[in-house]
């Protein structure tokens, strides 16, 4: 039921305005969200760094209305991309699609993101393709199999899979037979029944179903989760089958489980920090929310202090 409650607040449009804009929002924003500038993201890379764990960074936004700002949004990840080569930071980049302009014109959309996989790929560095809900999936991983195949990018861009959704596993598969990095989550958007998996039961199990595939993949691929259970099992099965912790990494998102994210470094596994940045946080914050309910609860405990 409060899973269902914050996502439907994540789509409020007045209830997002008031909260993006009001400084109590932003306020109470700060656990999940590194700021809202470039120089924010930045500082928090580095003091993430300097823990001995990697970051993904995202500036937050998603279903852009023109072609200027999905414009704005490739600049703004070119930015990104220089200041992480010239500073020496341990990160790459997510992106979504339609921050990048798909709902408004797919082939500017492919042509922003090349131009961004290819400045990447030149430092040596990876973009991340993010999923949106599910009437994007085929779009996003179509754009991010054209994108790995083009020359010079293979290994420099990948994908997202959920495993609430039926069709991941045929996903995986078809992503692994062509050795595109994945990052596995459970999955943060609502969607029915007919295309996903409704009980945690049935998410747990199609997640470590998937995580087996890609351990046994041999390509390196990212864990993300904050579930202890989908974390040991990912450990046992590595353990089992001679897979070294090298081959793999575990991704938690910025200000949650902070200590089980120390935890796993100390025990020798890469750990990957999902950075979001941005002034556009309202719905990765409720998603957030609706992933794990108690972290309501922590943000309103803190929130004055």
């Amino acid at each position: 039921m409060l899973r269902a409650f914050f996502i439907a607040l994540s789509e409020n449009k007045s209830l997002r305005h008031f909260s993006e804009h009001s400084a109590m929002g932003q306020r109470m924003s700060r656990r999940f969200v590194a700021g809202m500038s470039v120089e924010d993201c930045l500082r928090a890379t580095k003091e993430v760094n300097d823990l001995g764990m990697s970051v993904s960074v995202d500036n937050l936004g998603e279903n852009v209305t023109n072609a200027e700002e999905a414009r704005h949004s490739s600049a703004l990840y070119q930015q990104m991309l220089d200041a992480i080569h010239s500073r020496n930071l341990n990160a790459n980049v997510s992106l979504k699609l339609t921050h990048m302009g798909l709902d408004v014109d797919p082939e500017l959309a492919f042509s922003i993101t090349t131009d961004l996989v290819q400045r990447a790929a030149k430092i040596d560095n990876f973009v991340r393709v993010d999923m949106e809900g599910s009437p994007y999936t085929q779009k996003t991983l179509d754009f991010v199999e054209r994108l790995h195949a083009q020359p010079g990018n293979a290994g420099h861009v990948g994908a997202v899979i959920q495993a609430y959704l039926k069709r991941s596993q045929e996903d995986v598969r078809r992503l692994c037979s062509r050795k595109i990095r994945i990052r596995l989550c459970k999955g943060a958007y609502k969607e029915p029944a007919e295309i996903a998996f409704q009980d945690k039961s049935e998410v747990d199990a199609n997640y470590v179903k998937l995580m087996k595939v890609l351990l046994k993949s041999g390509t390196y691929h990212g864990i993300a989760t904050h579930d202890e259970t989908m974390i040991q099992a990912t450990k046992d099965f590595a353990r089992a089958e001679n897979i070294p912790a090298s081959a793999f990494e575990f991704q938690m998102l910025y200000g949650i489980r902070r200590d089980l994210q120390q935890q796993l470094v100390k025990e020798g596994y890469g750990m990957r920090v999902y950075v979001p940045f941005g002034s556009e946080w309202y719905p990765y914050f409720m998603r957030r929310l609706a992933e794990r309910p108690a972290n309501a609860m922590f943000v309103l405990k803190n929130l004055f202090k």
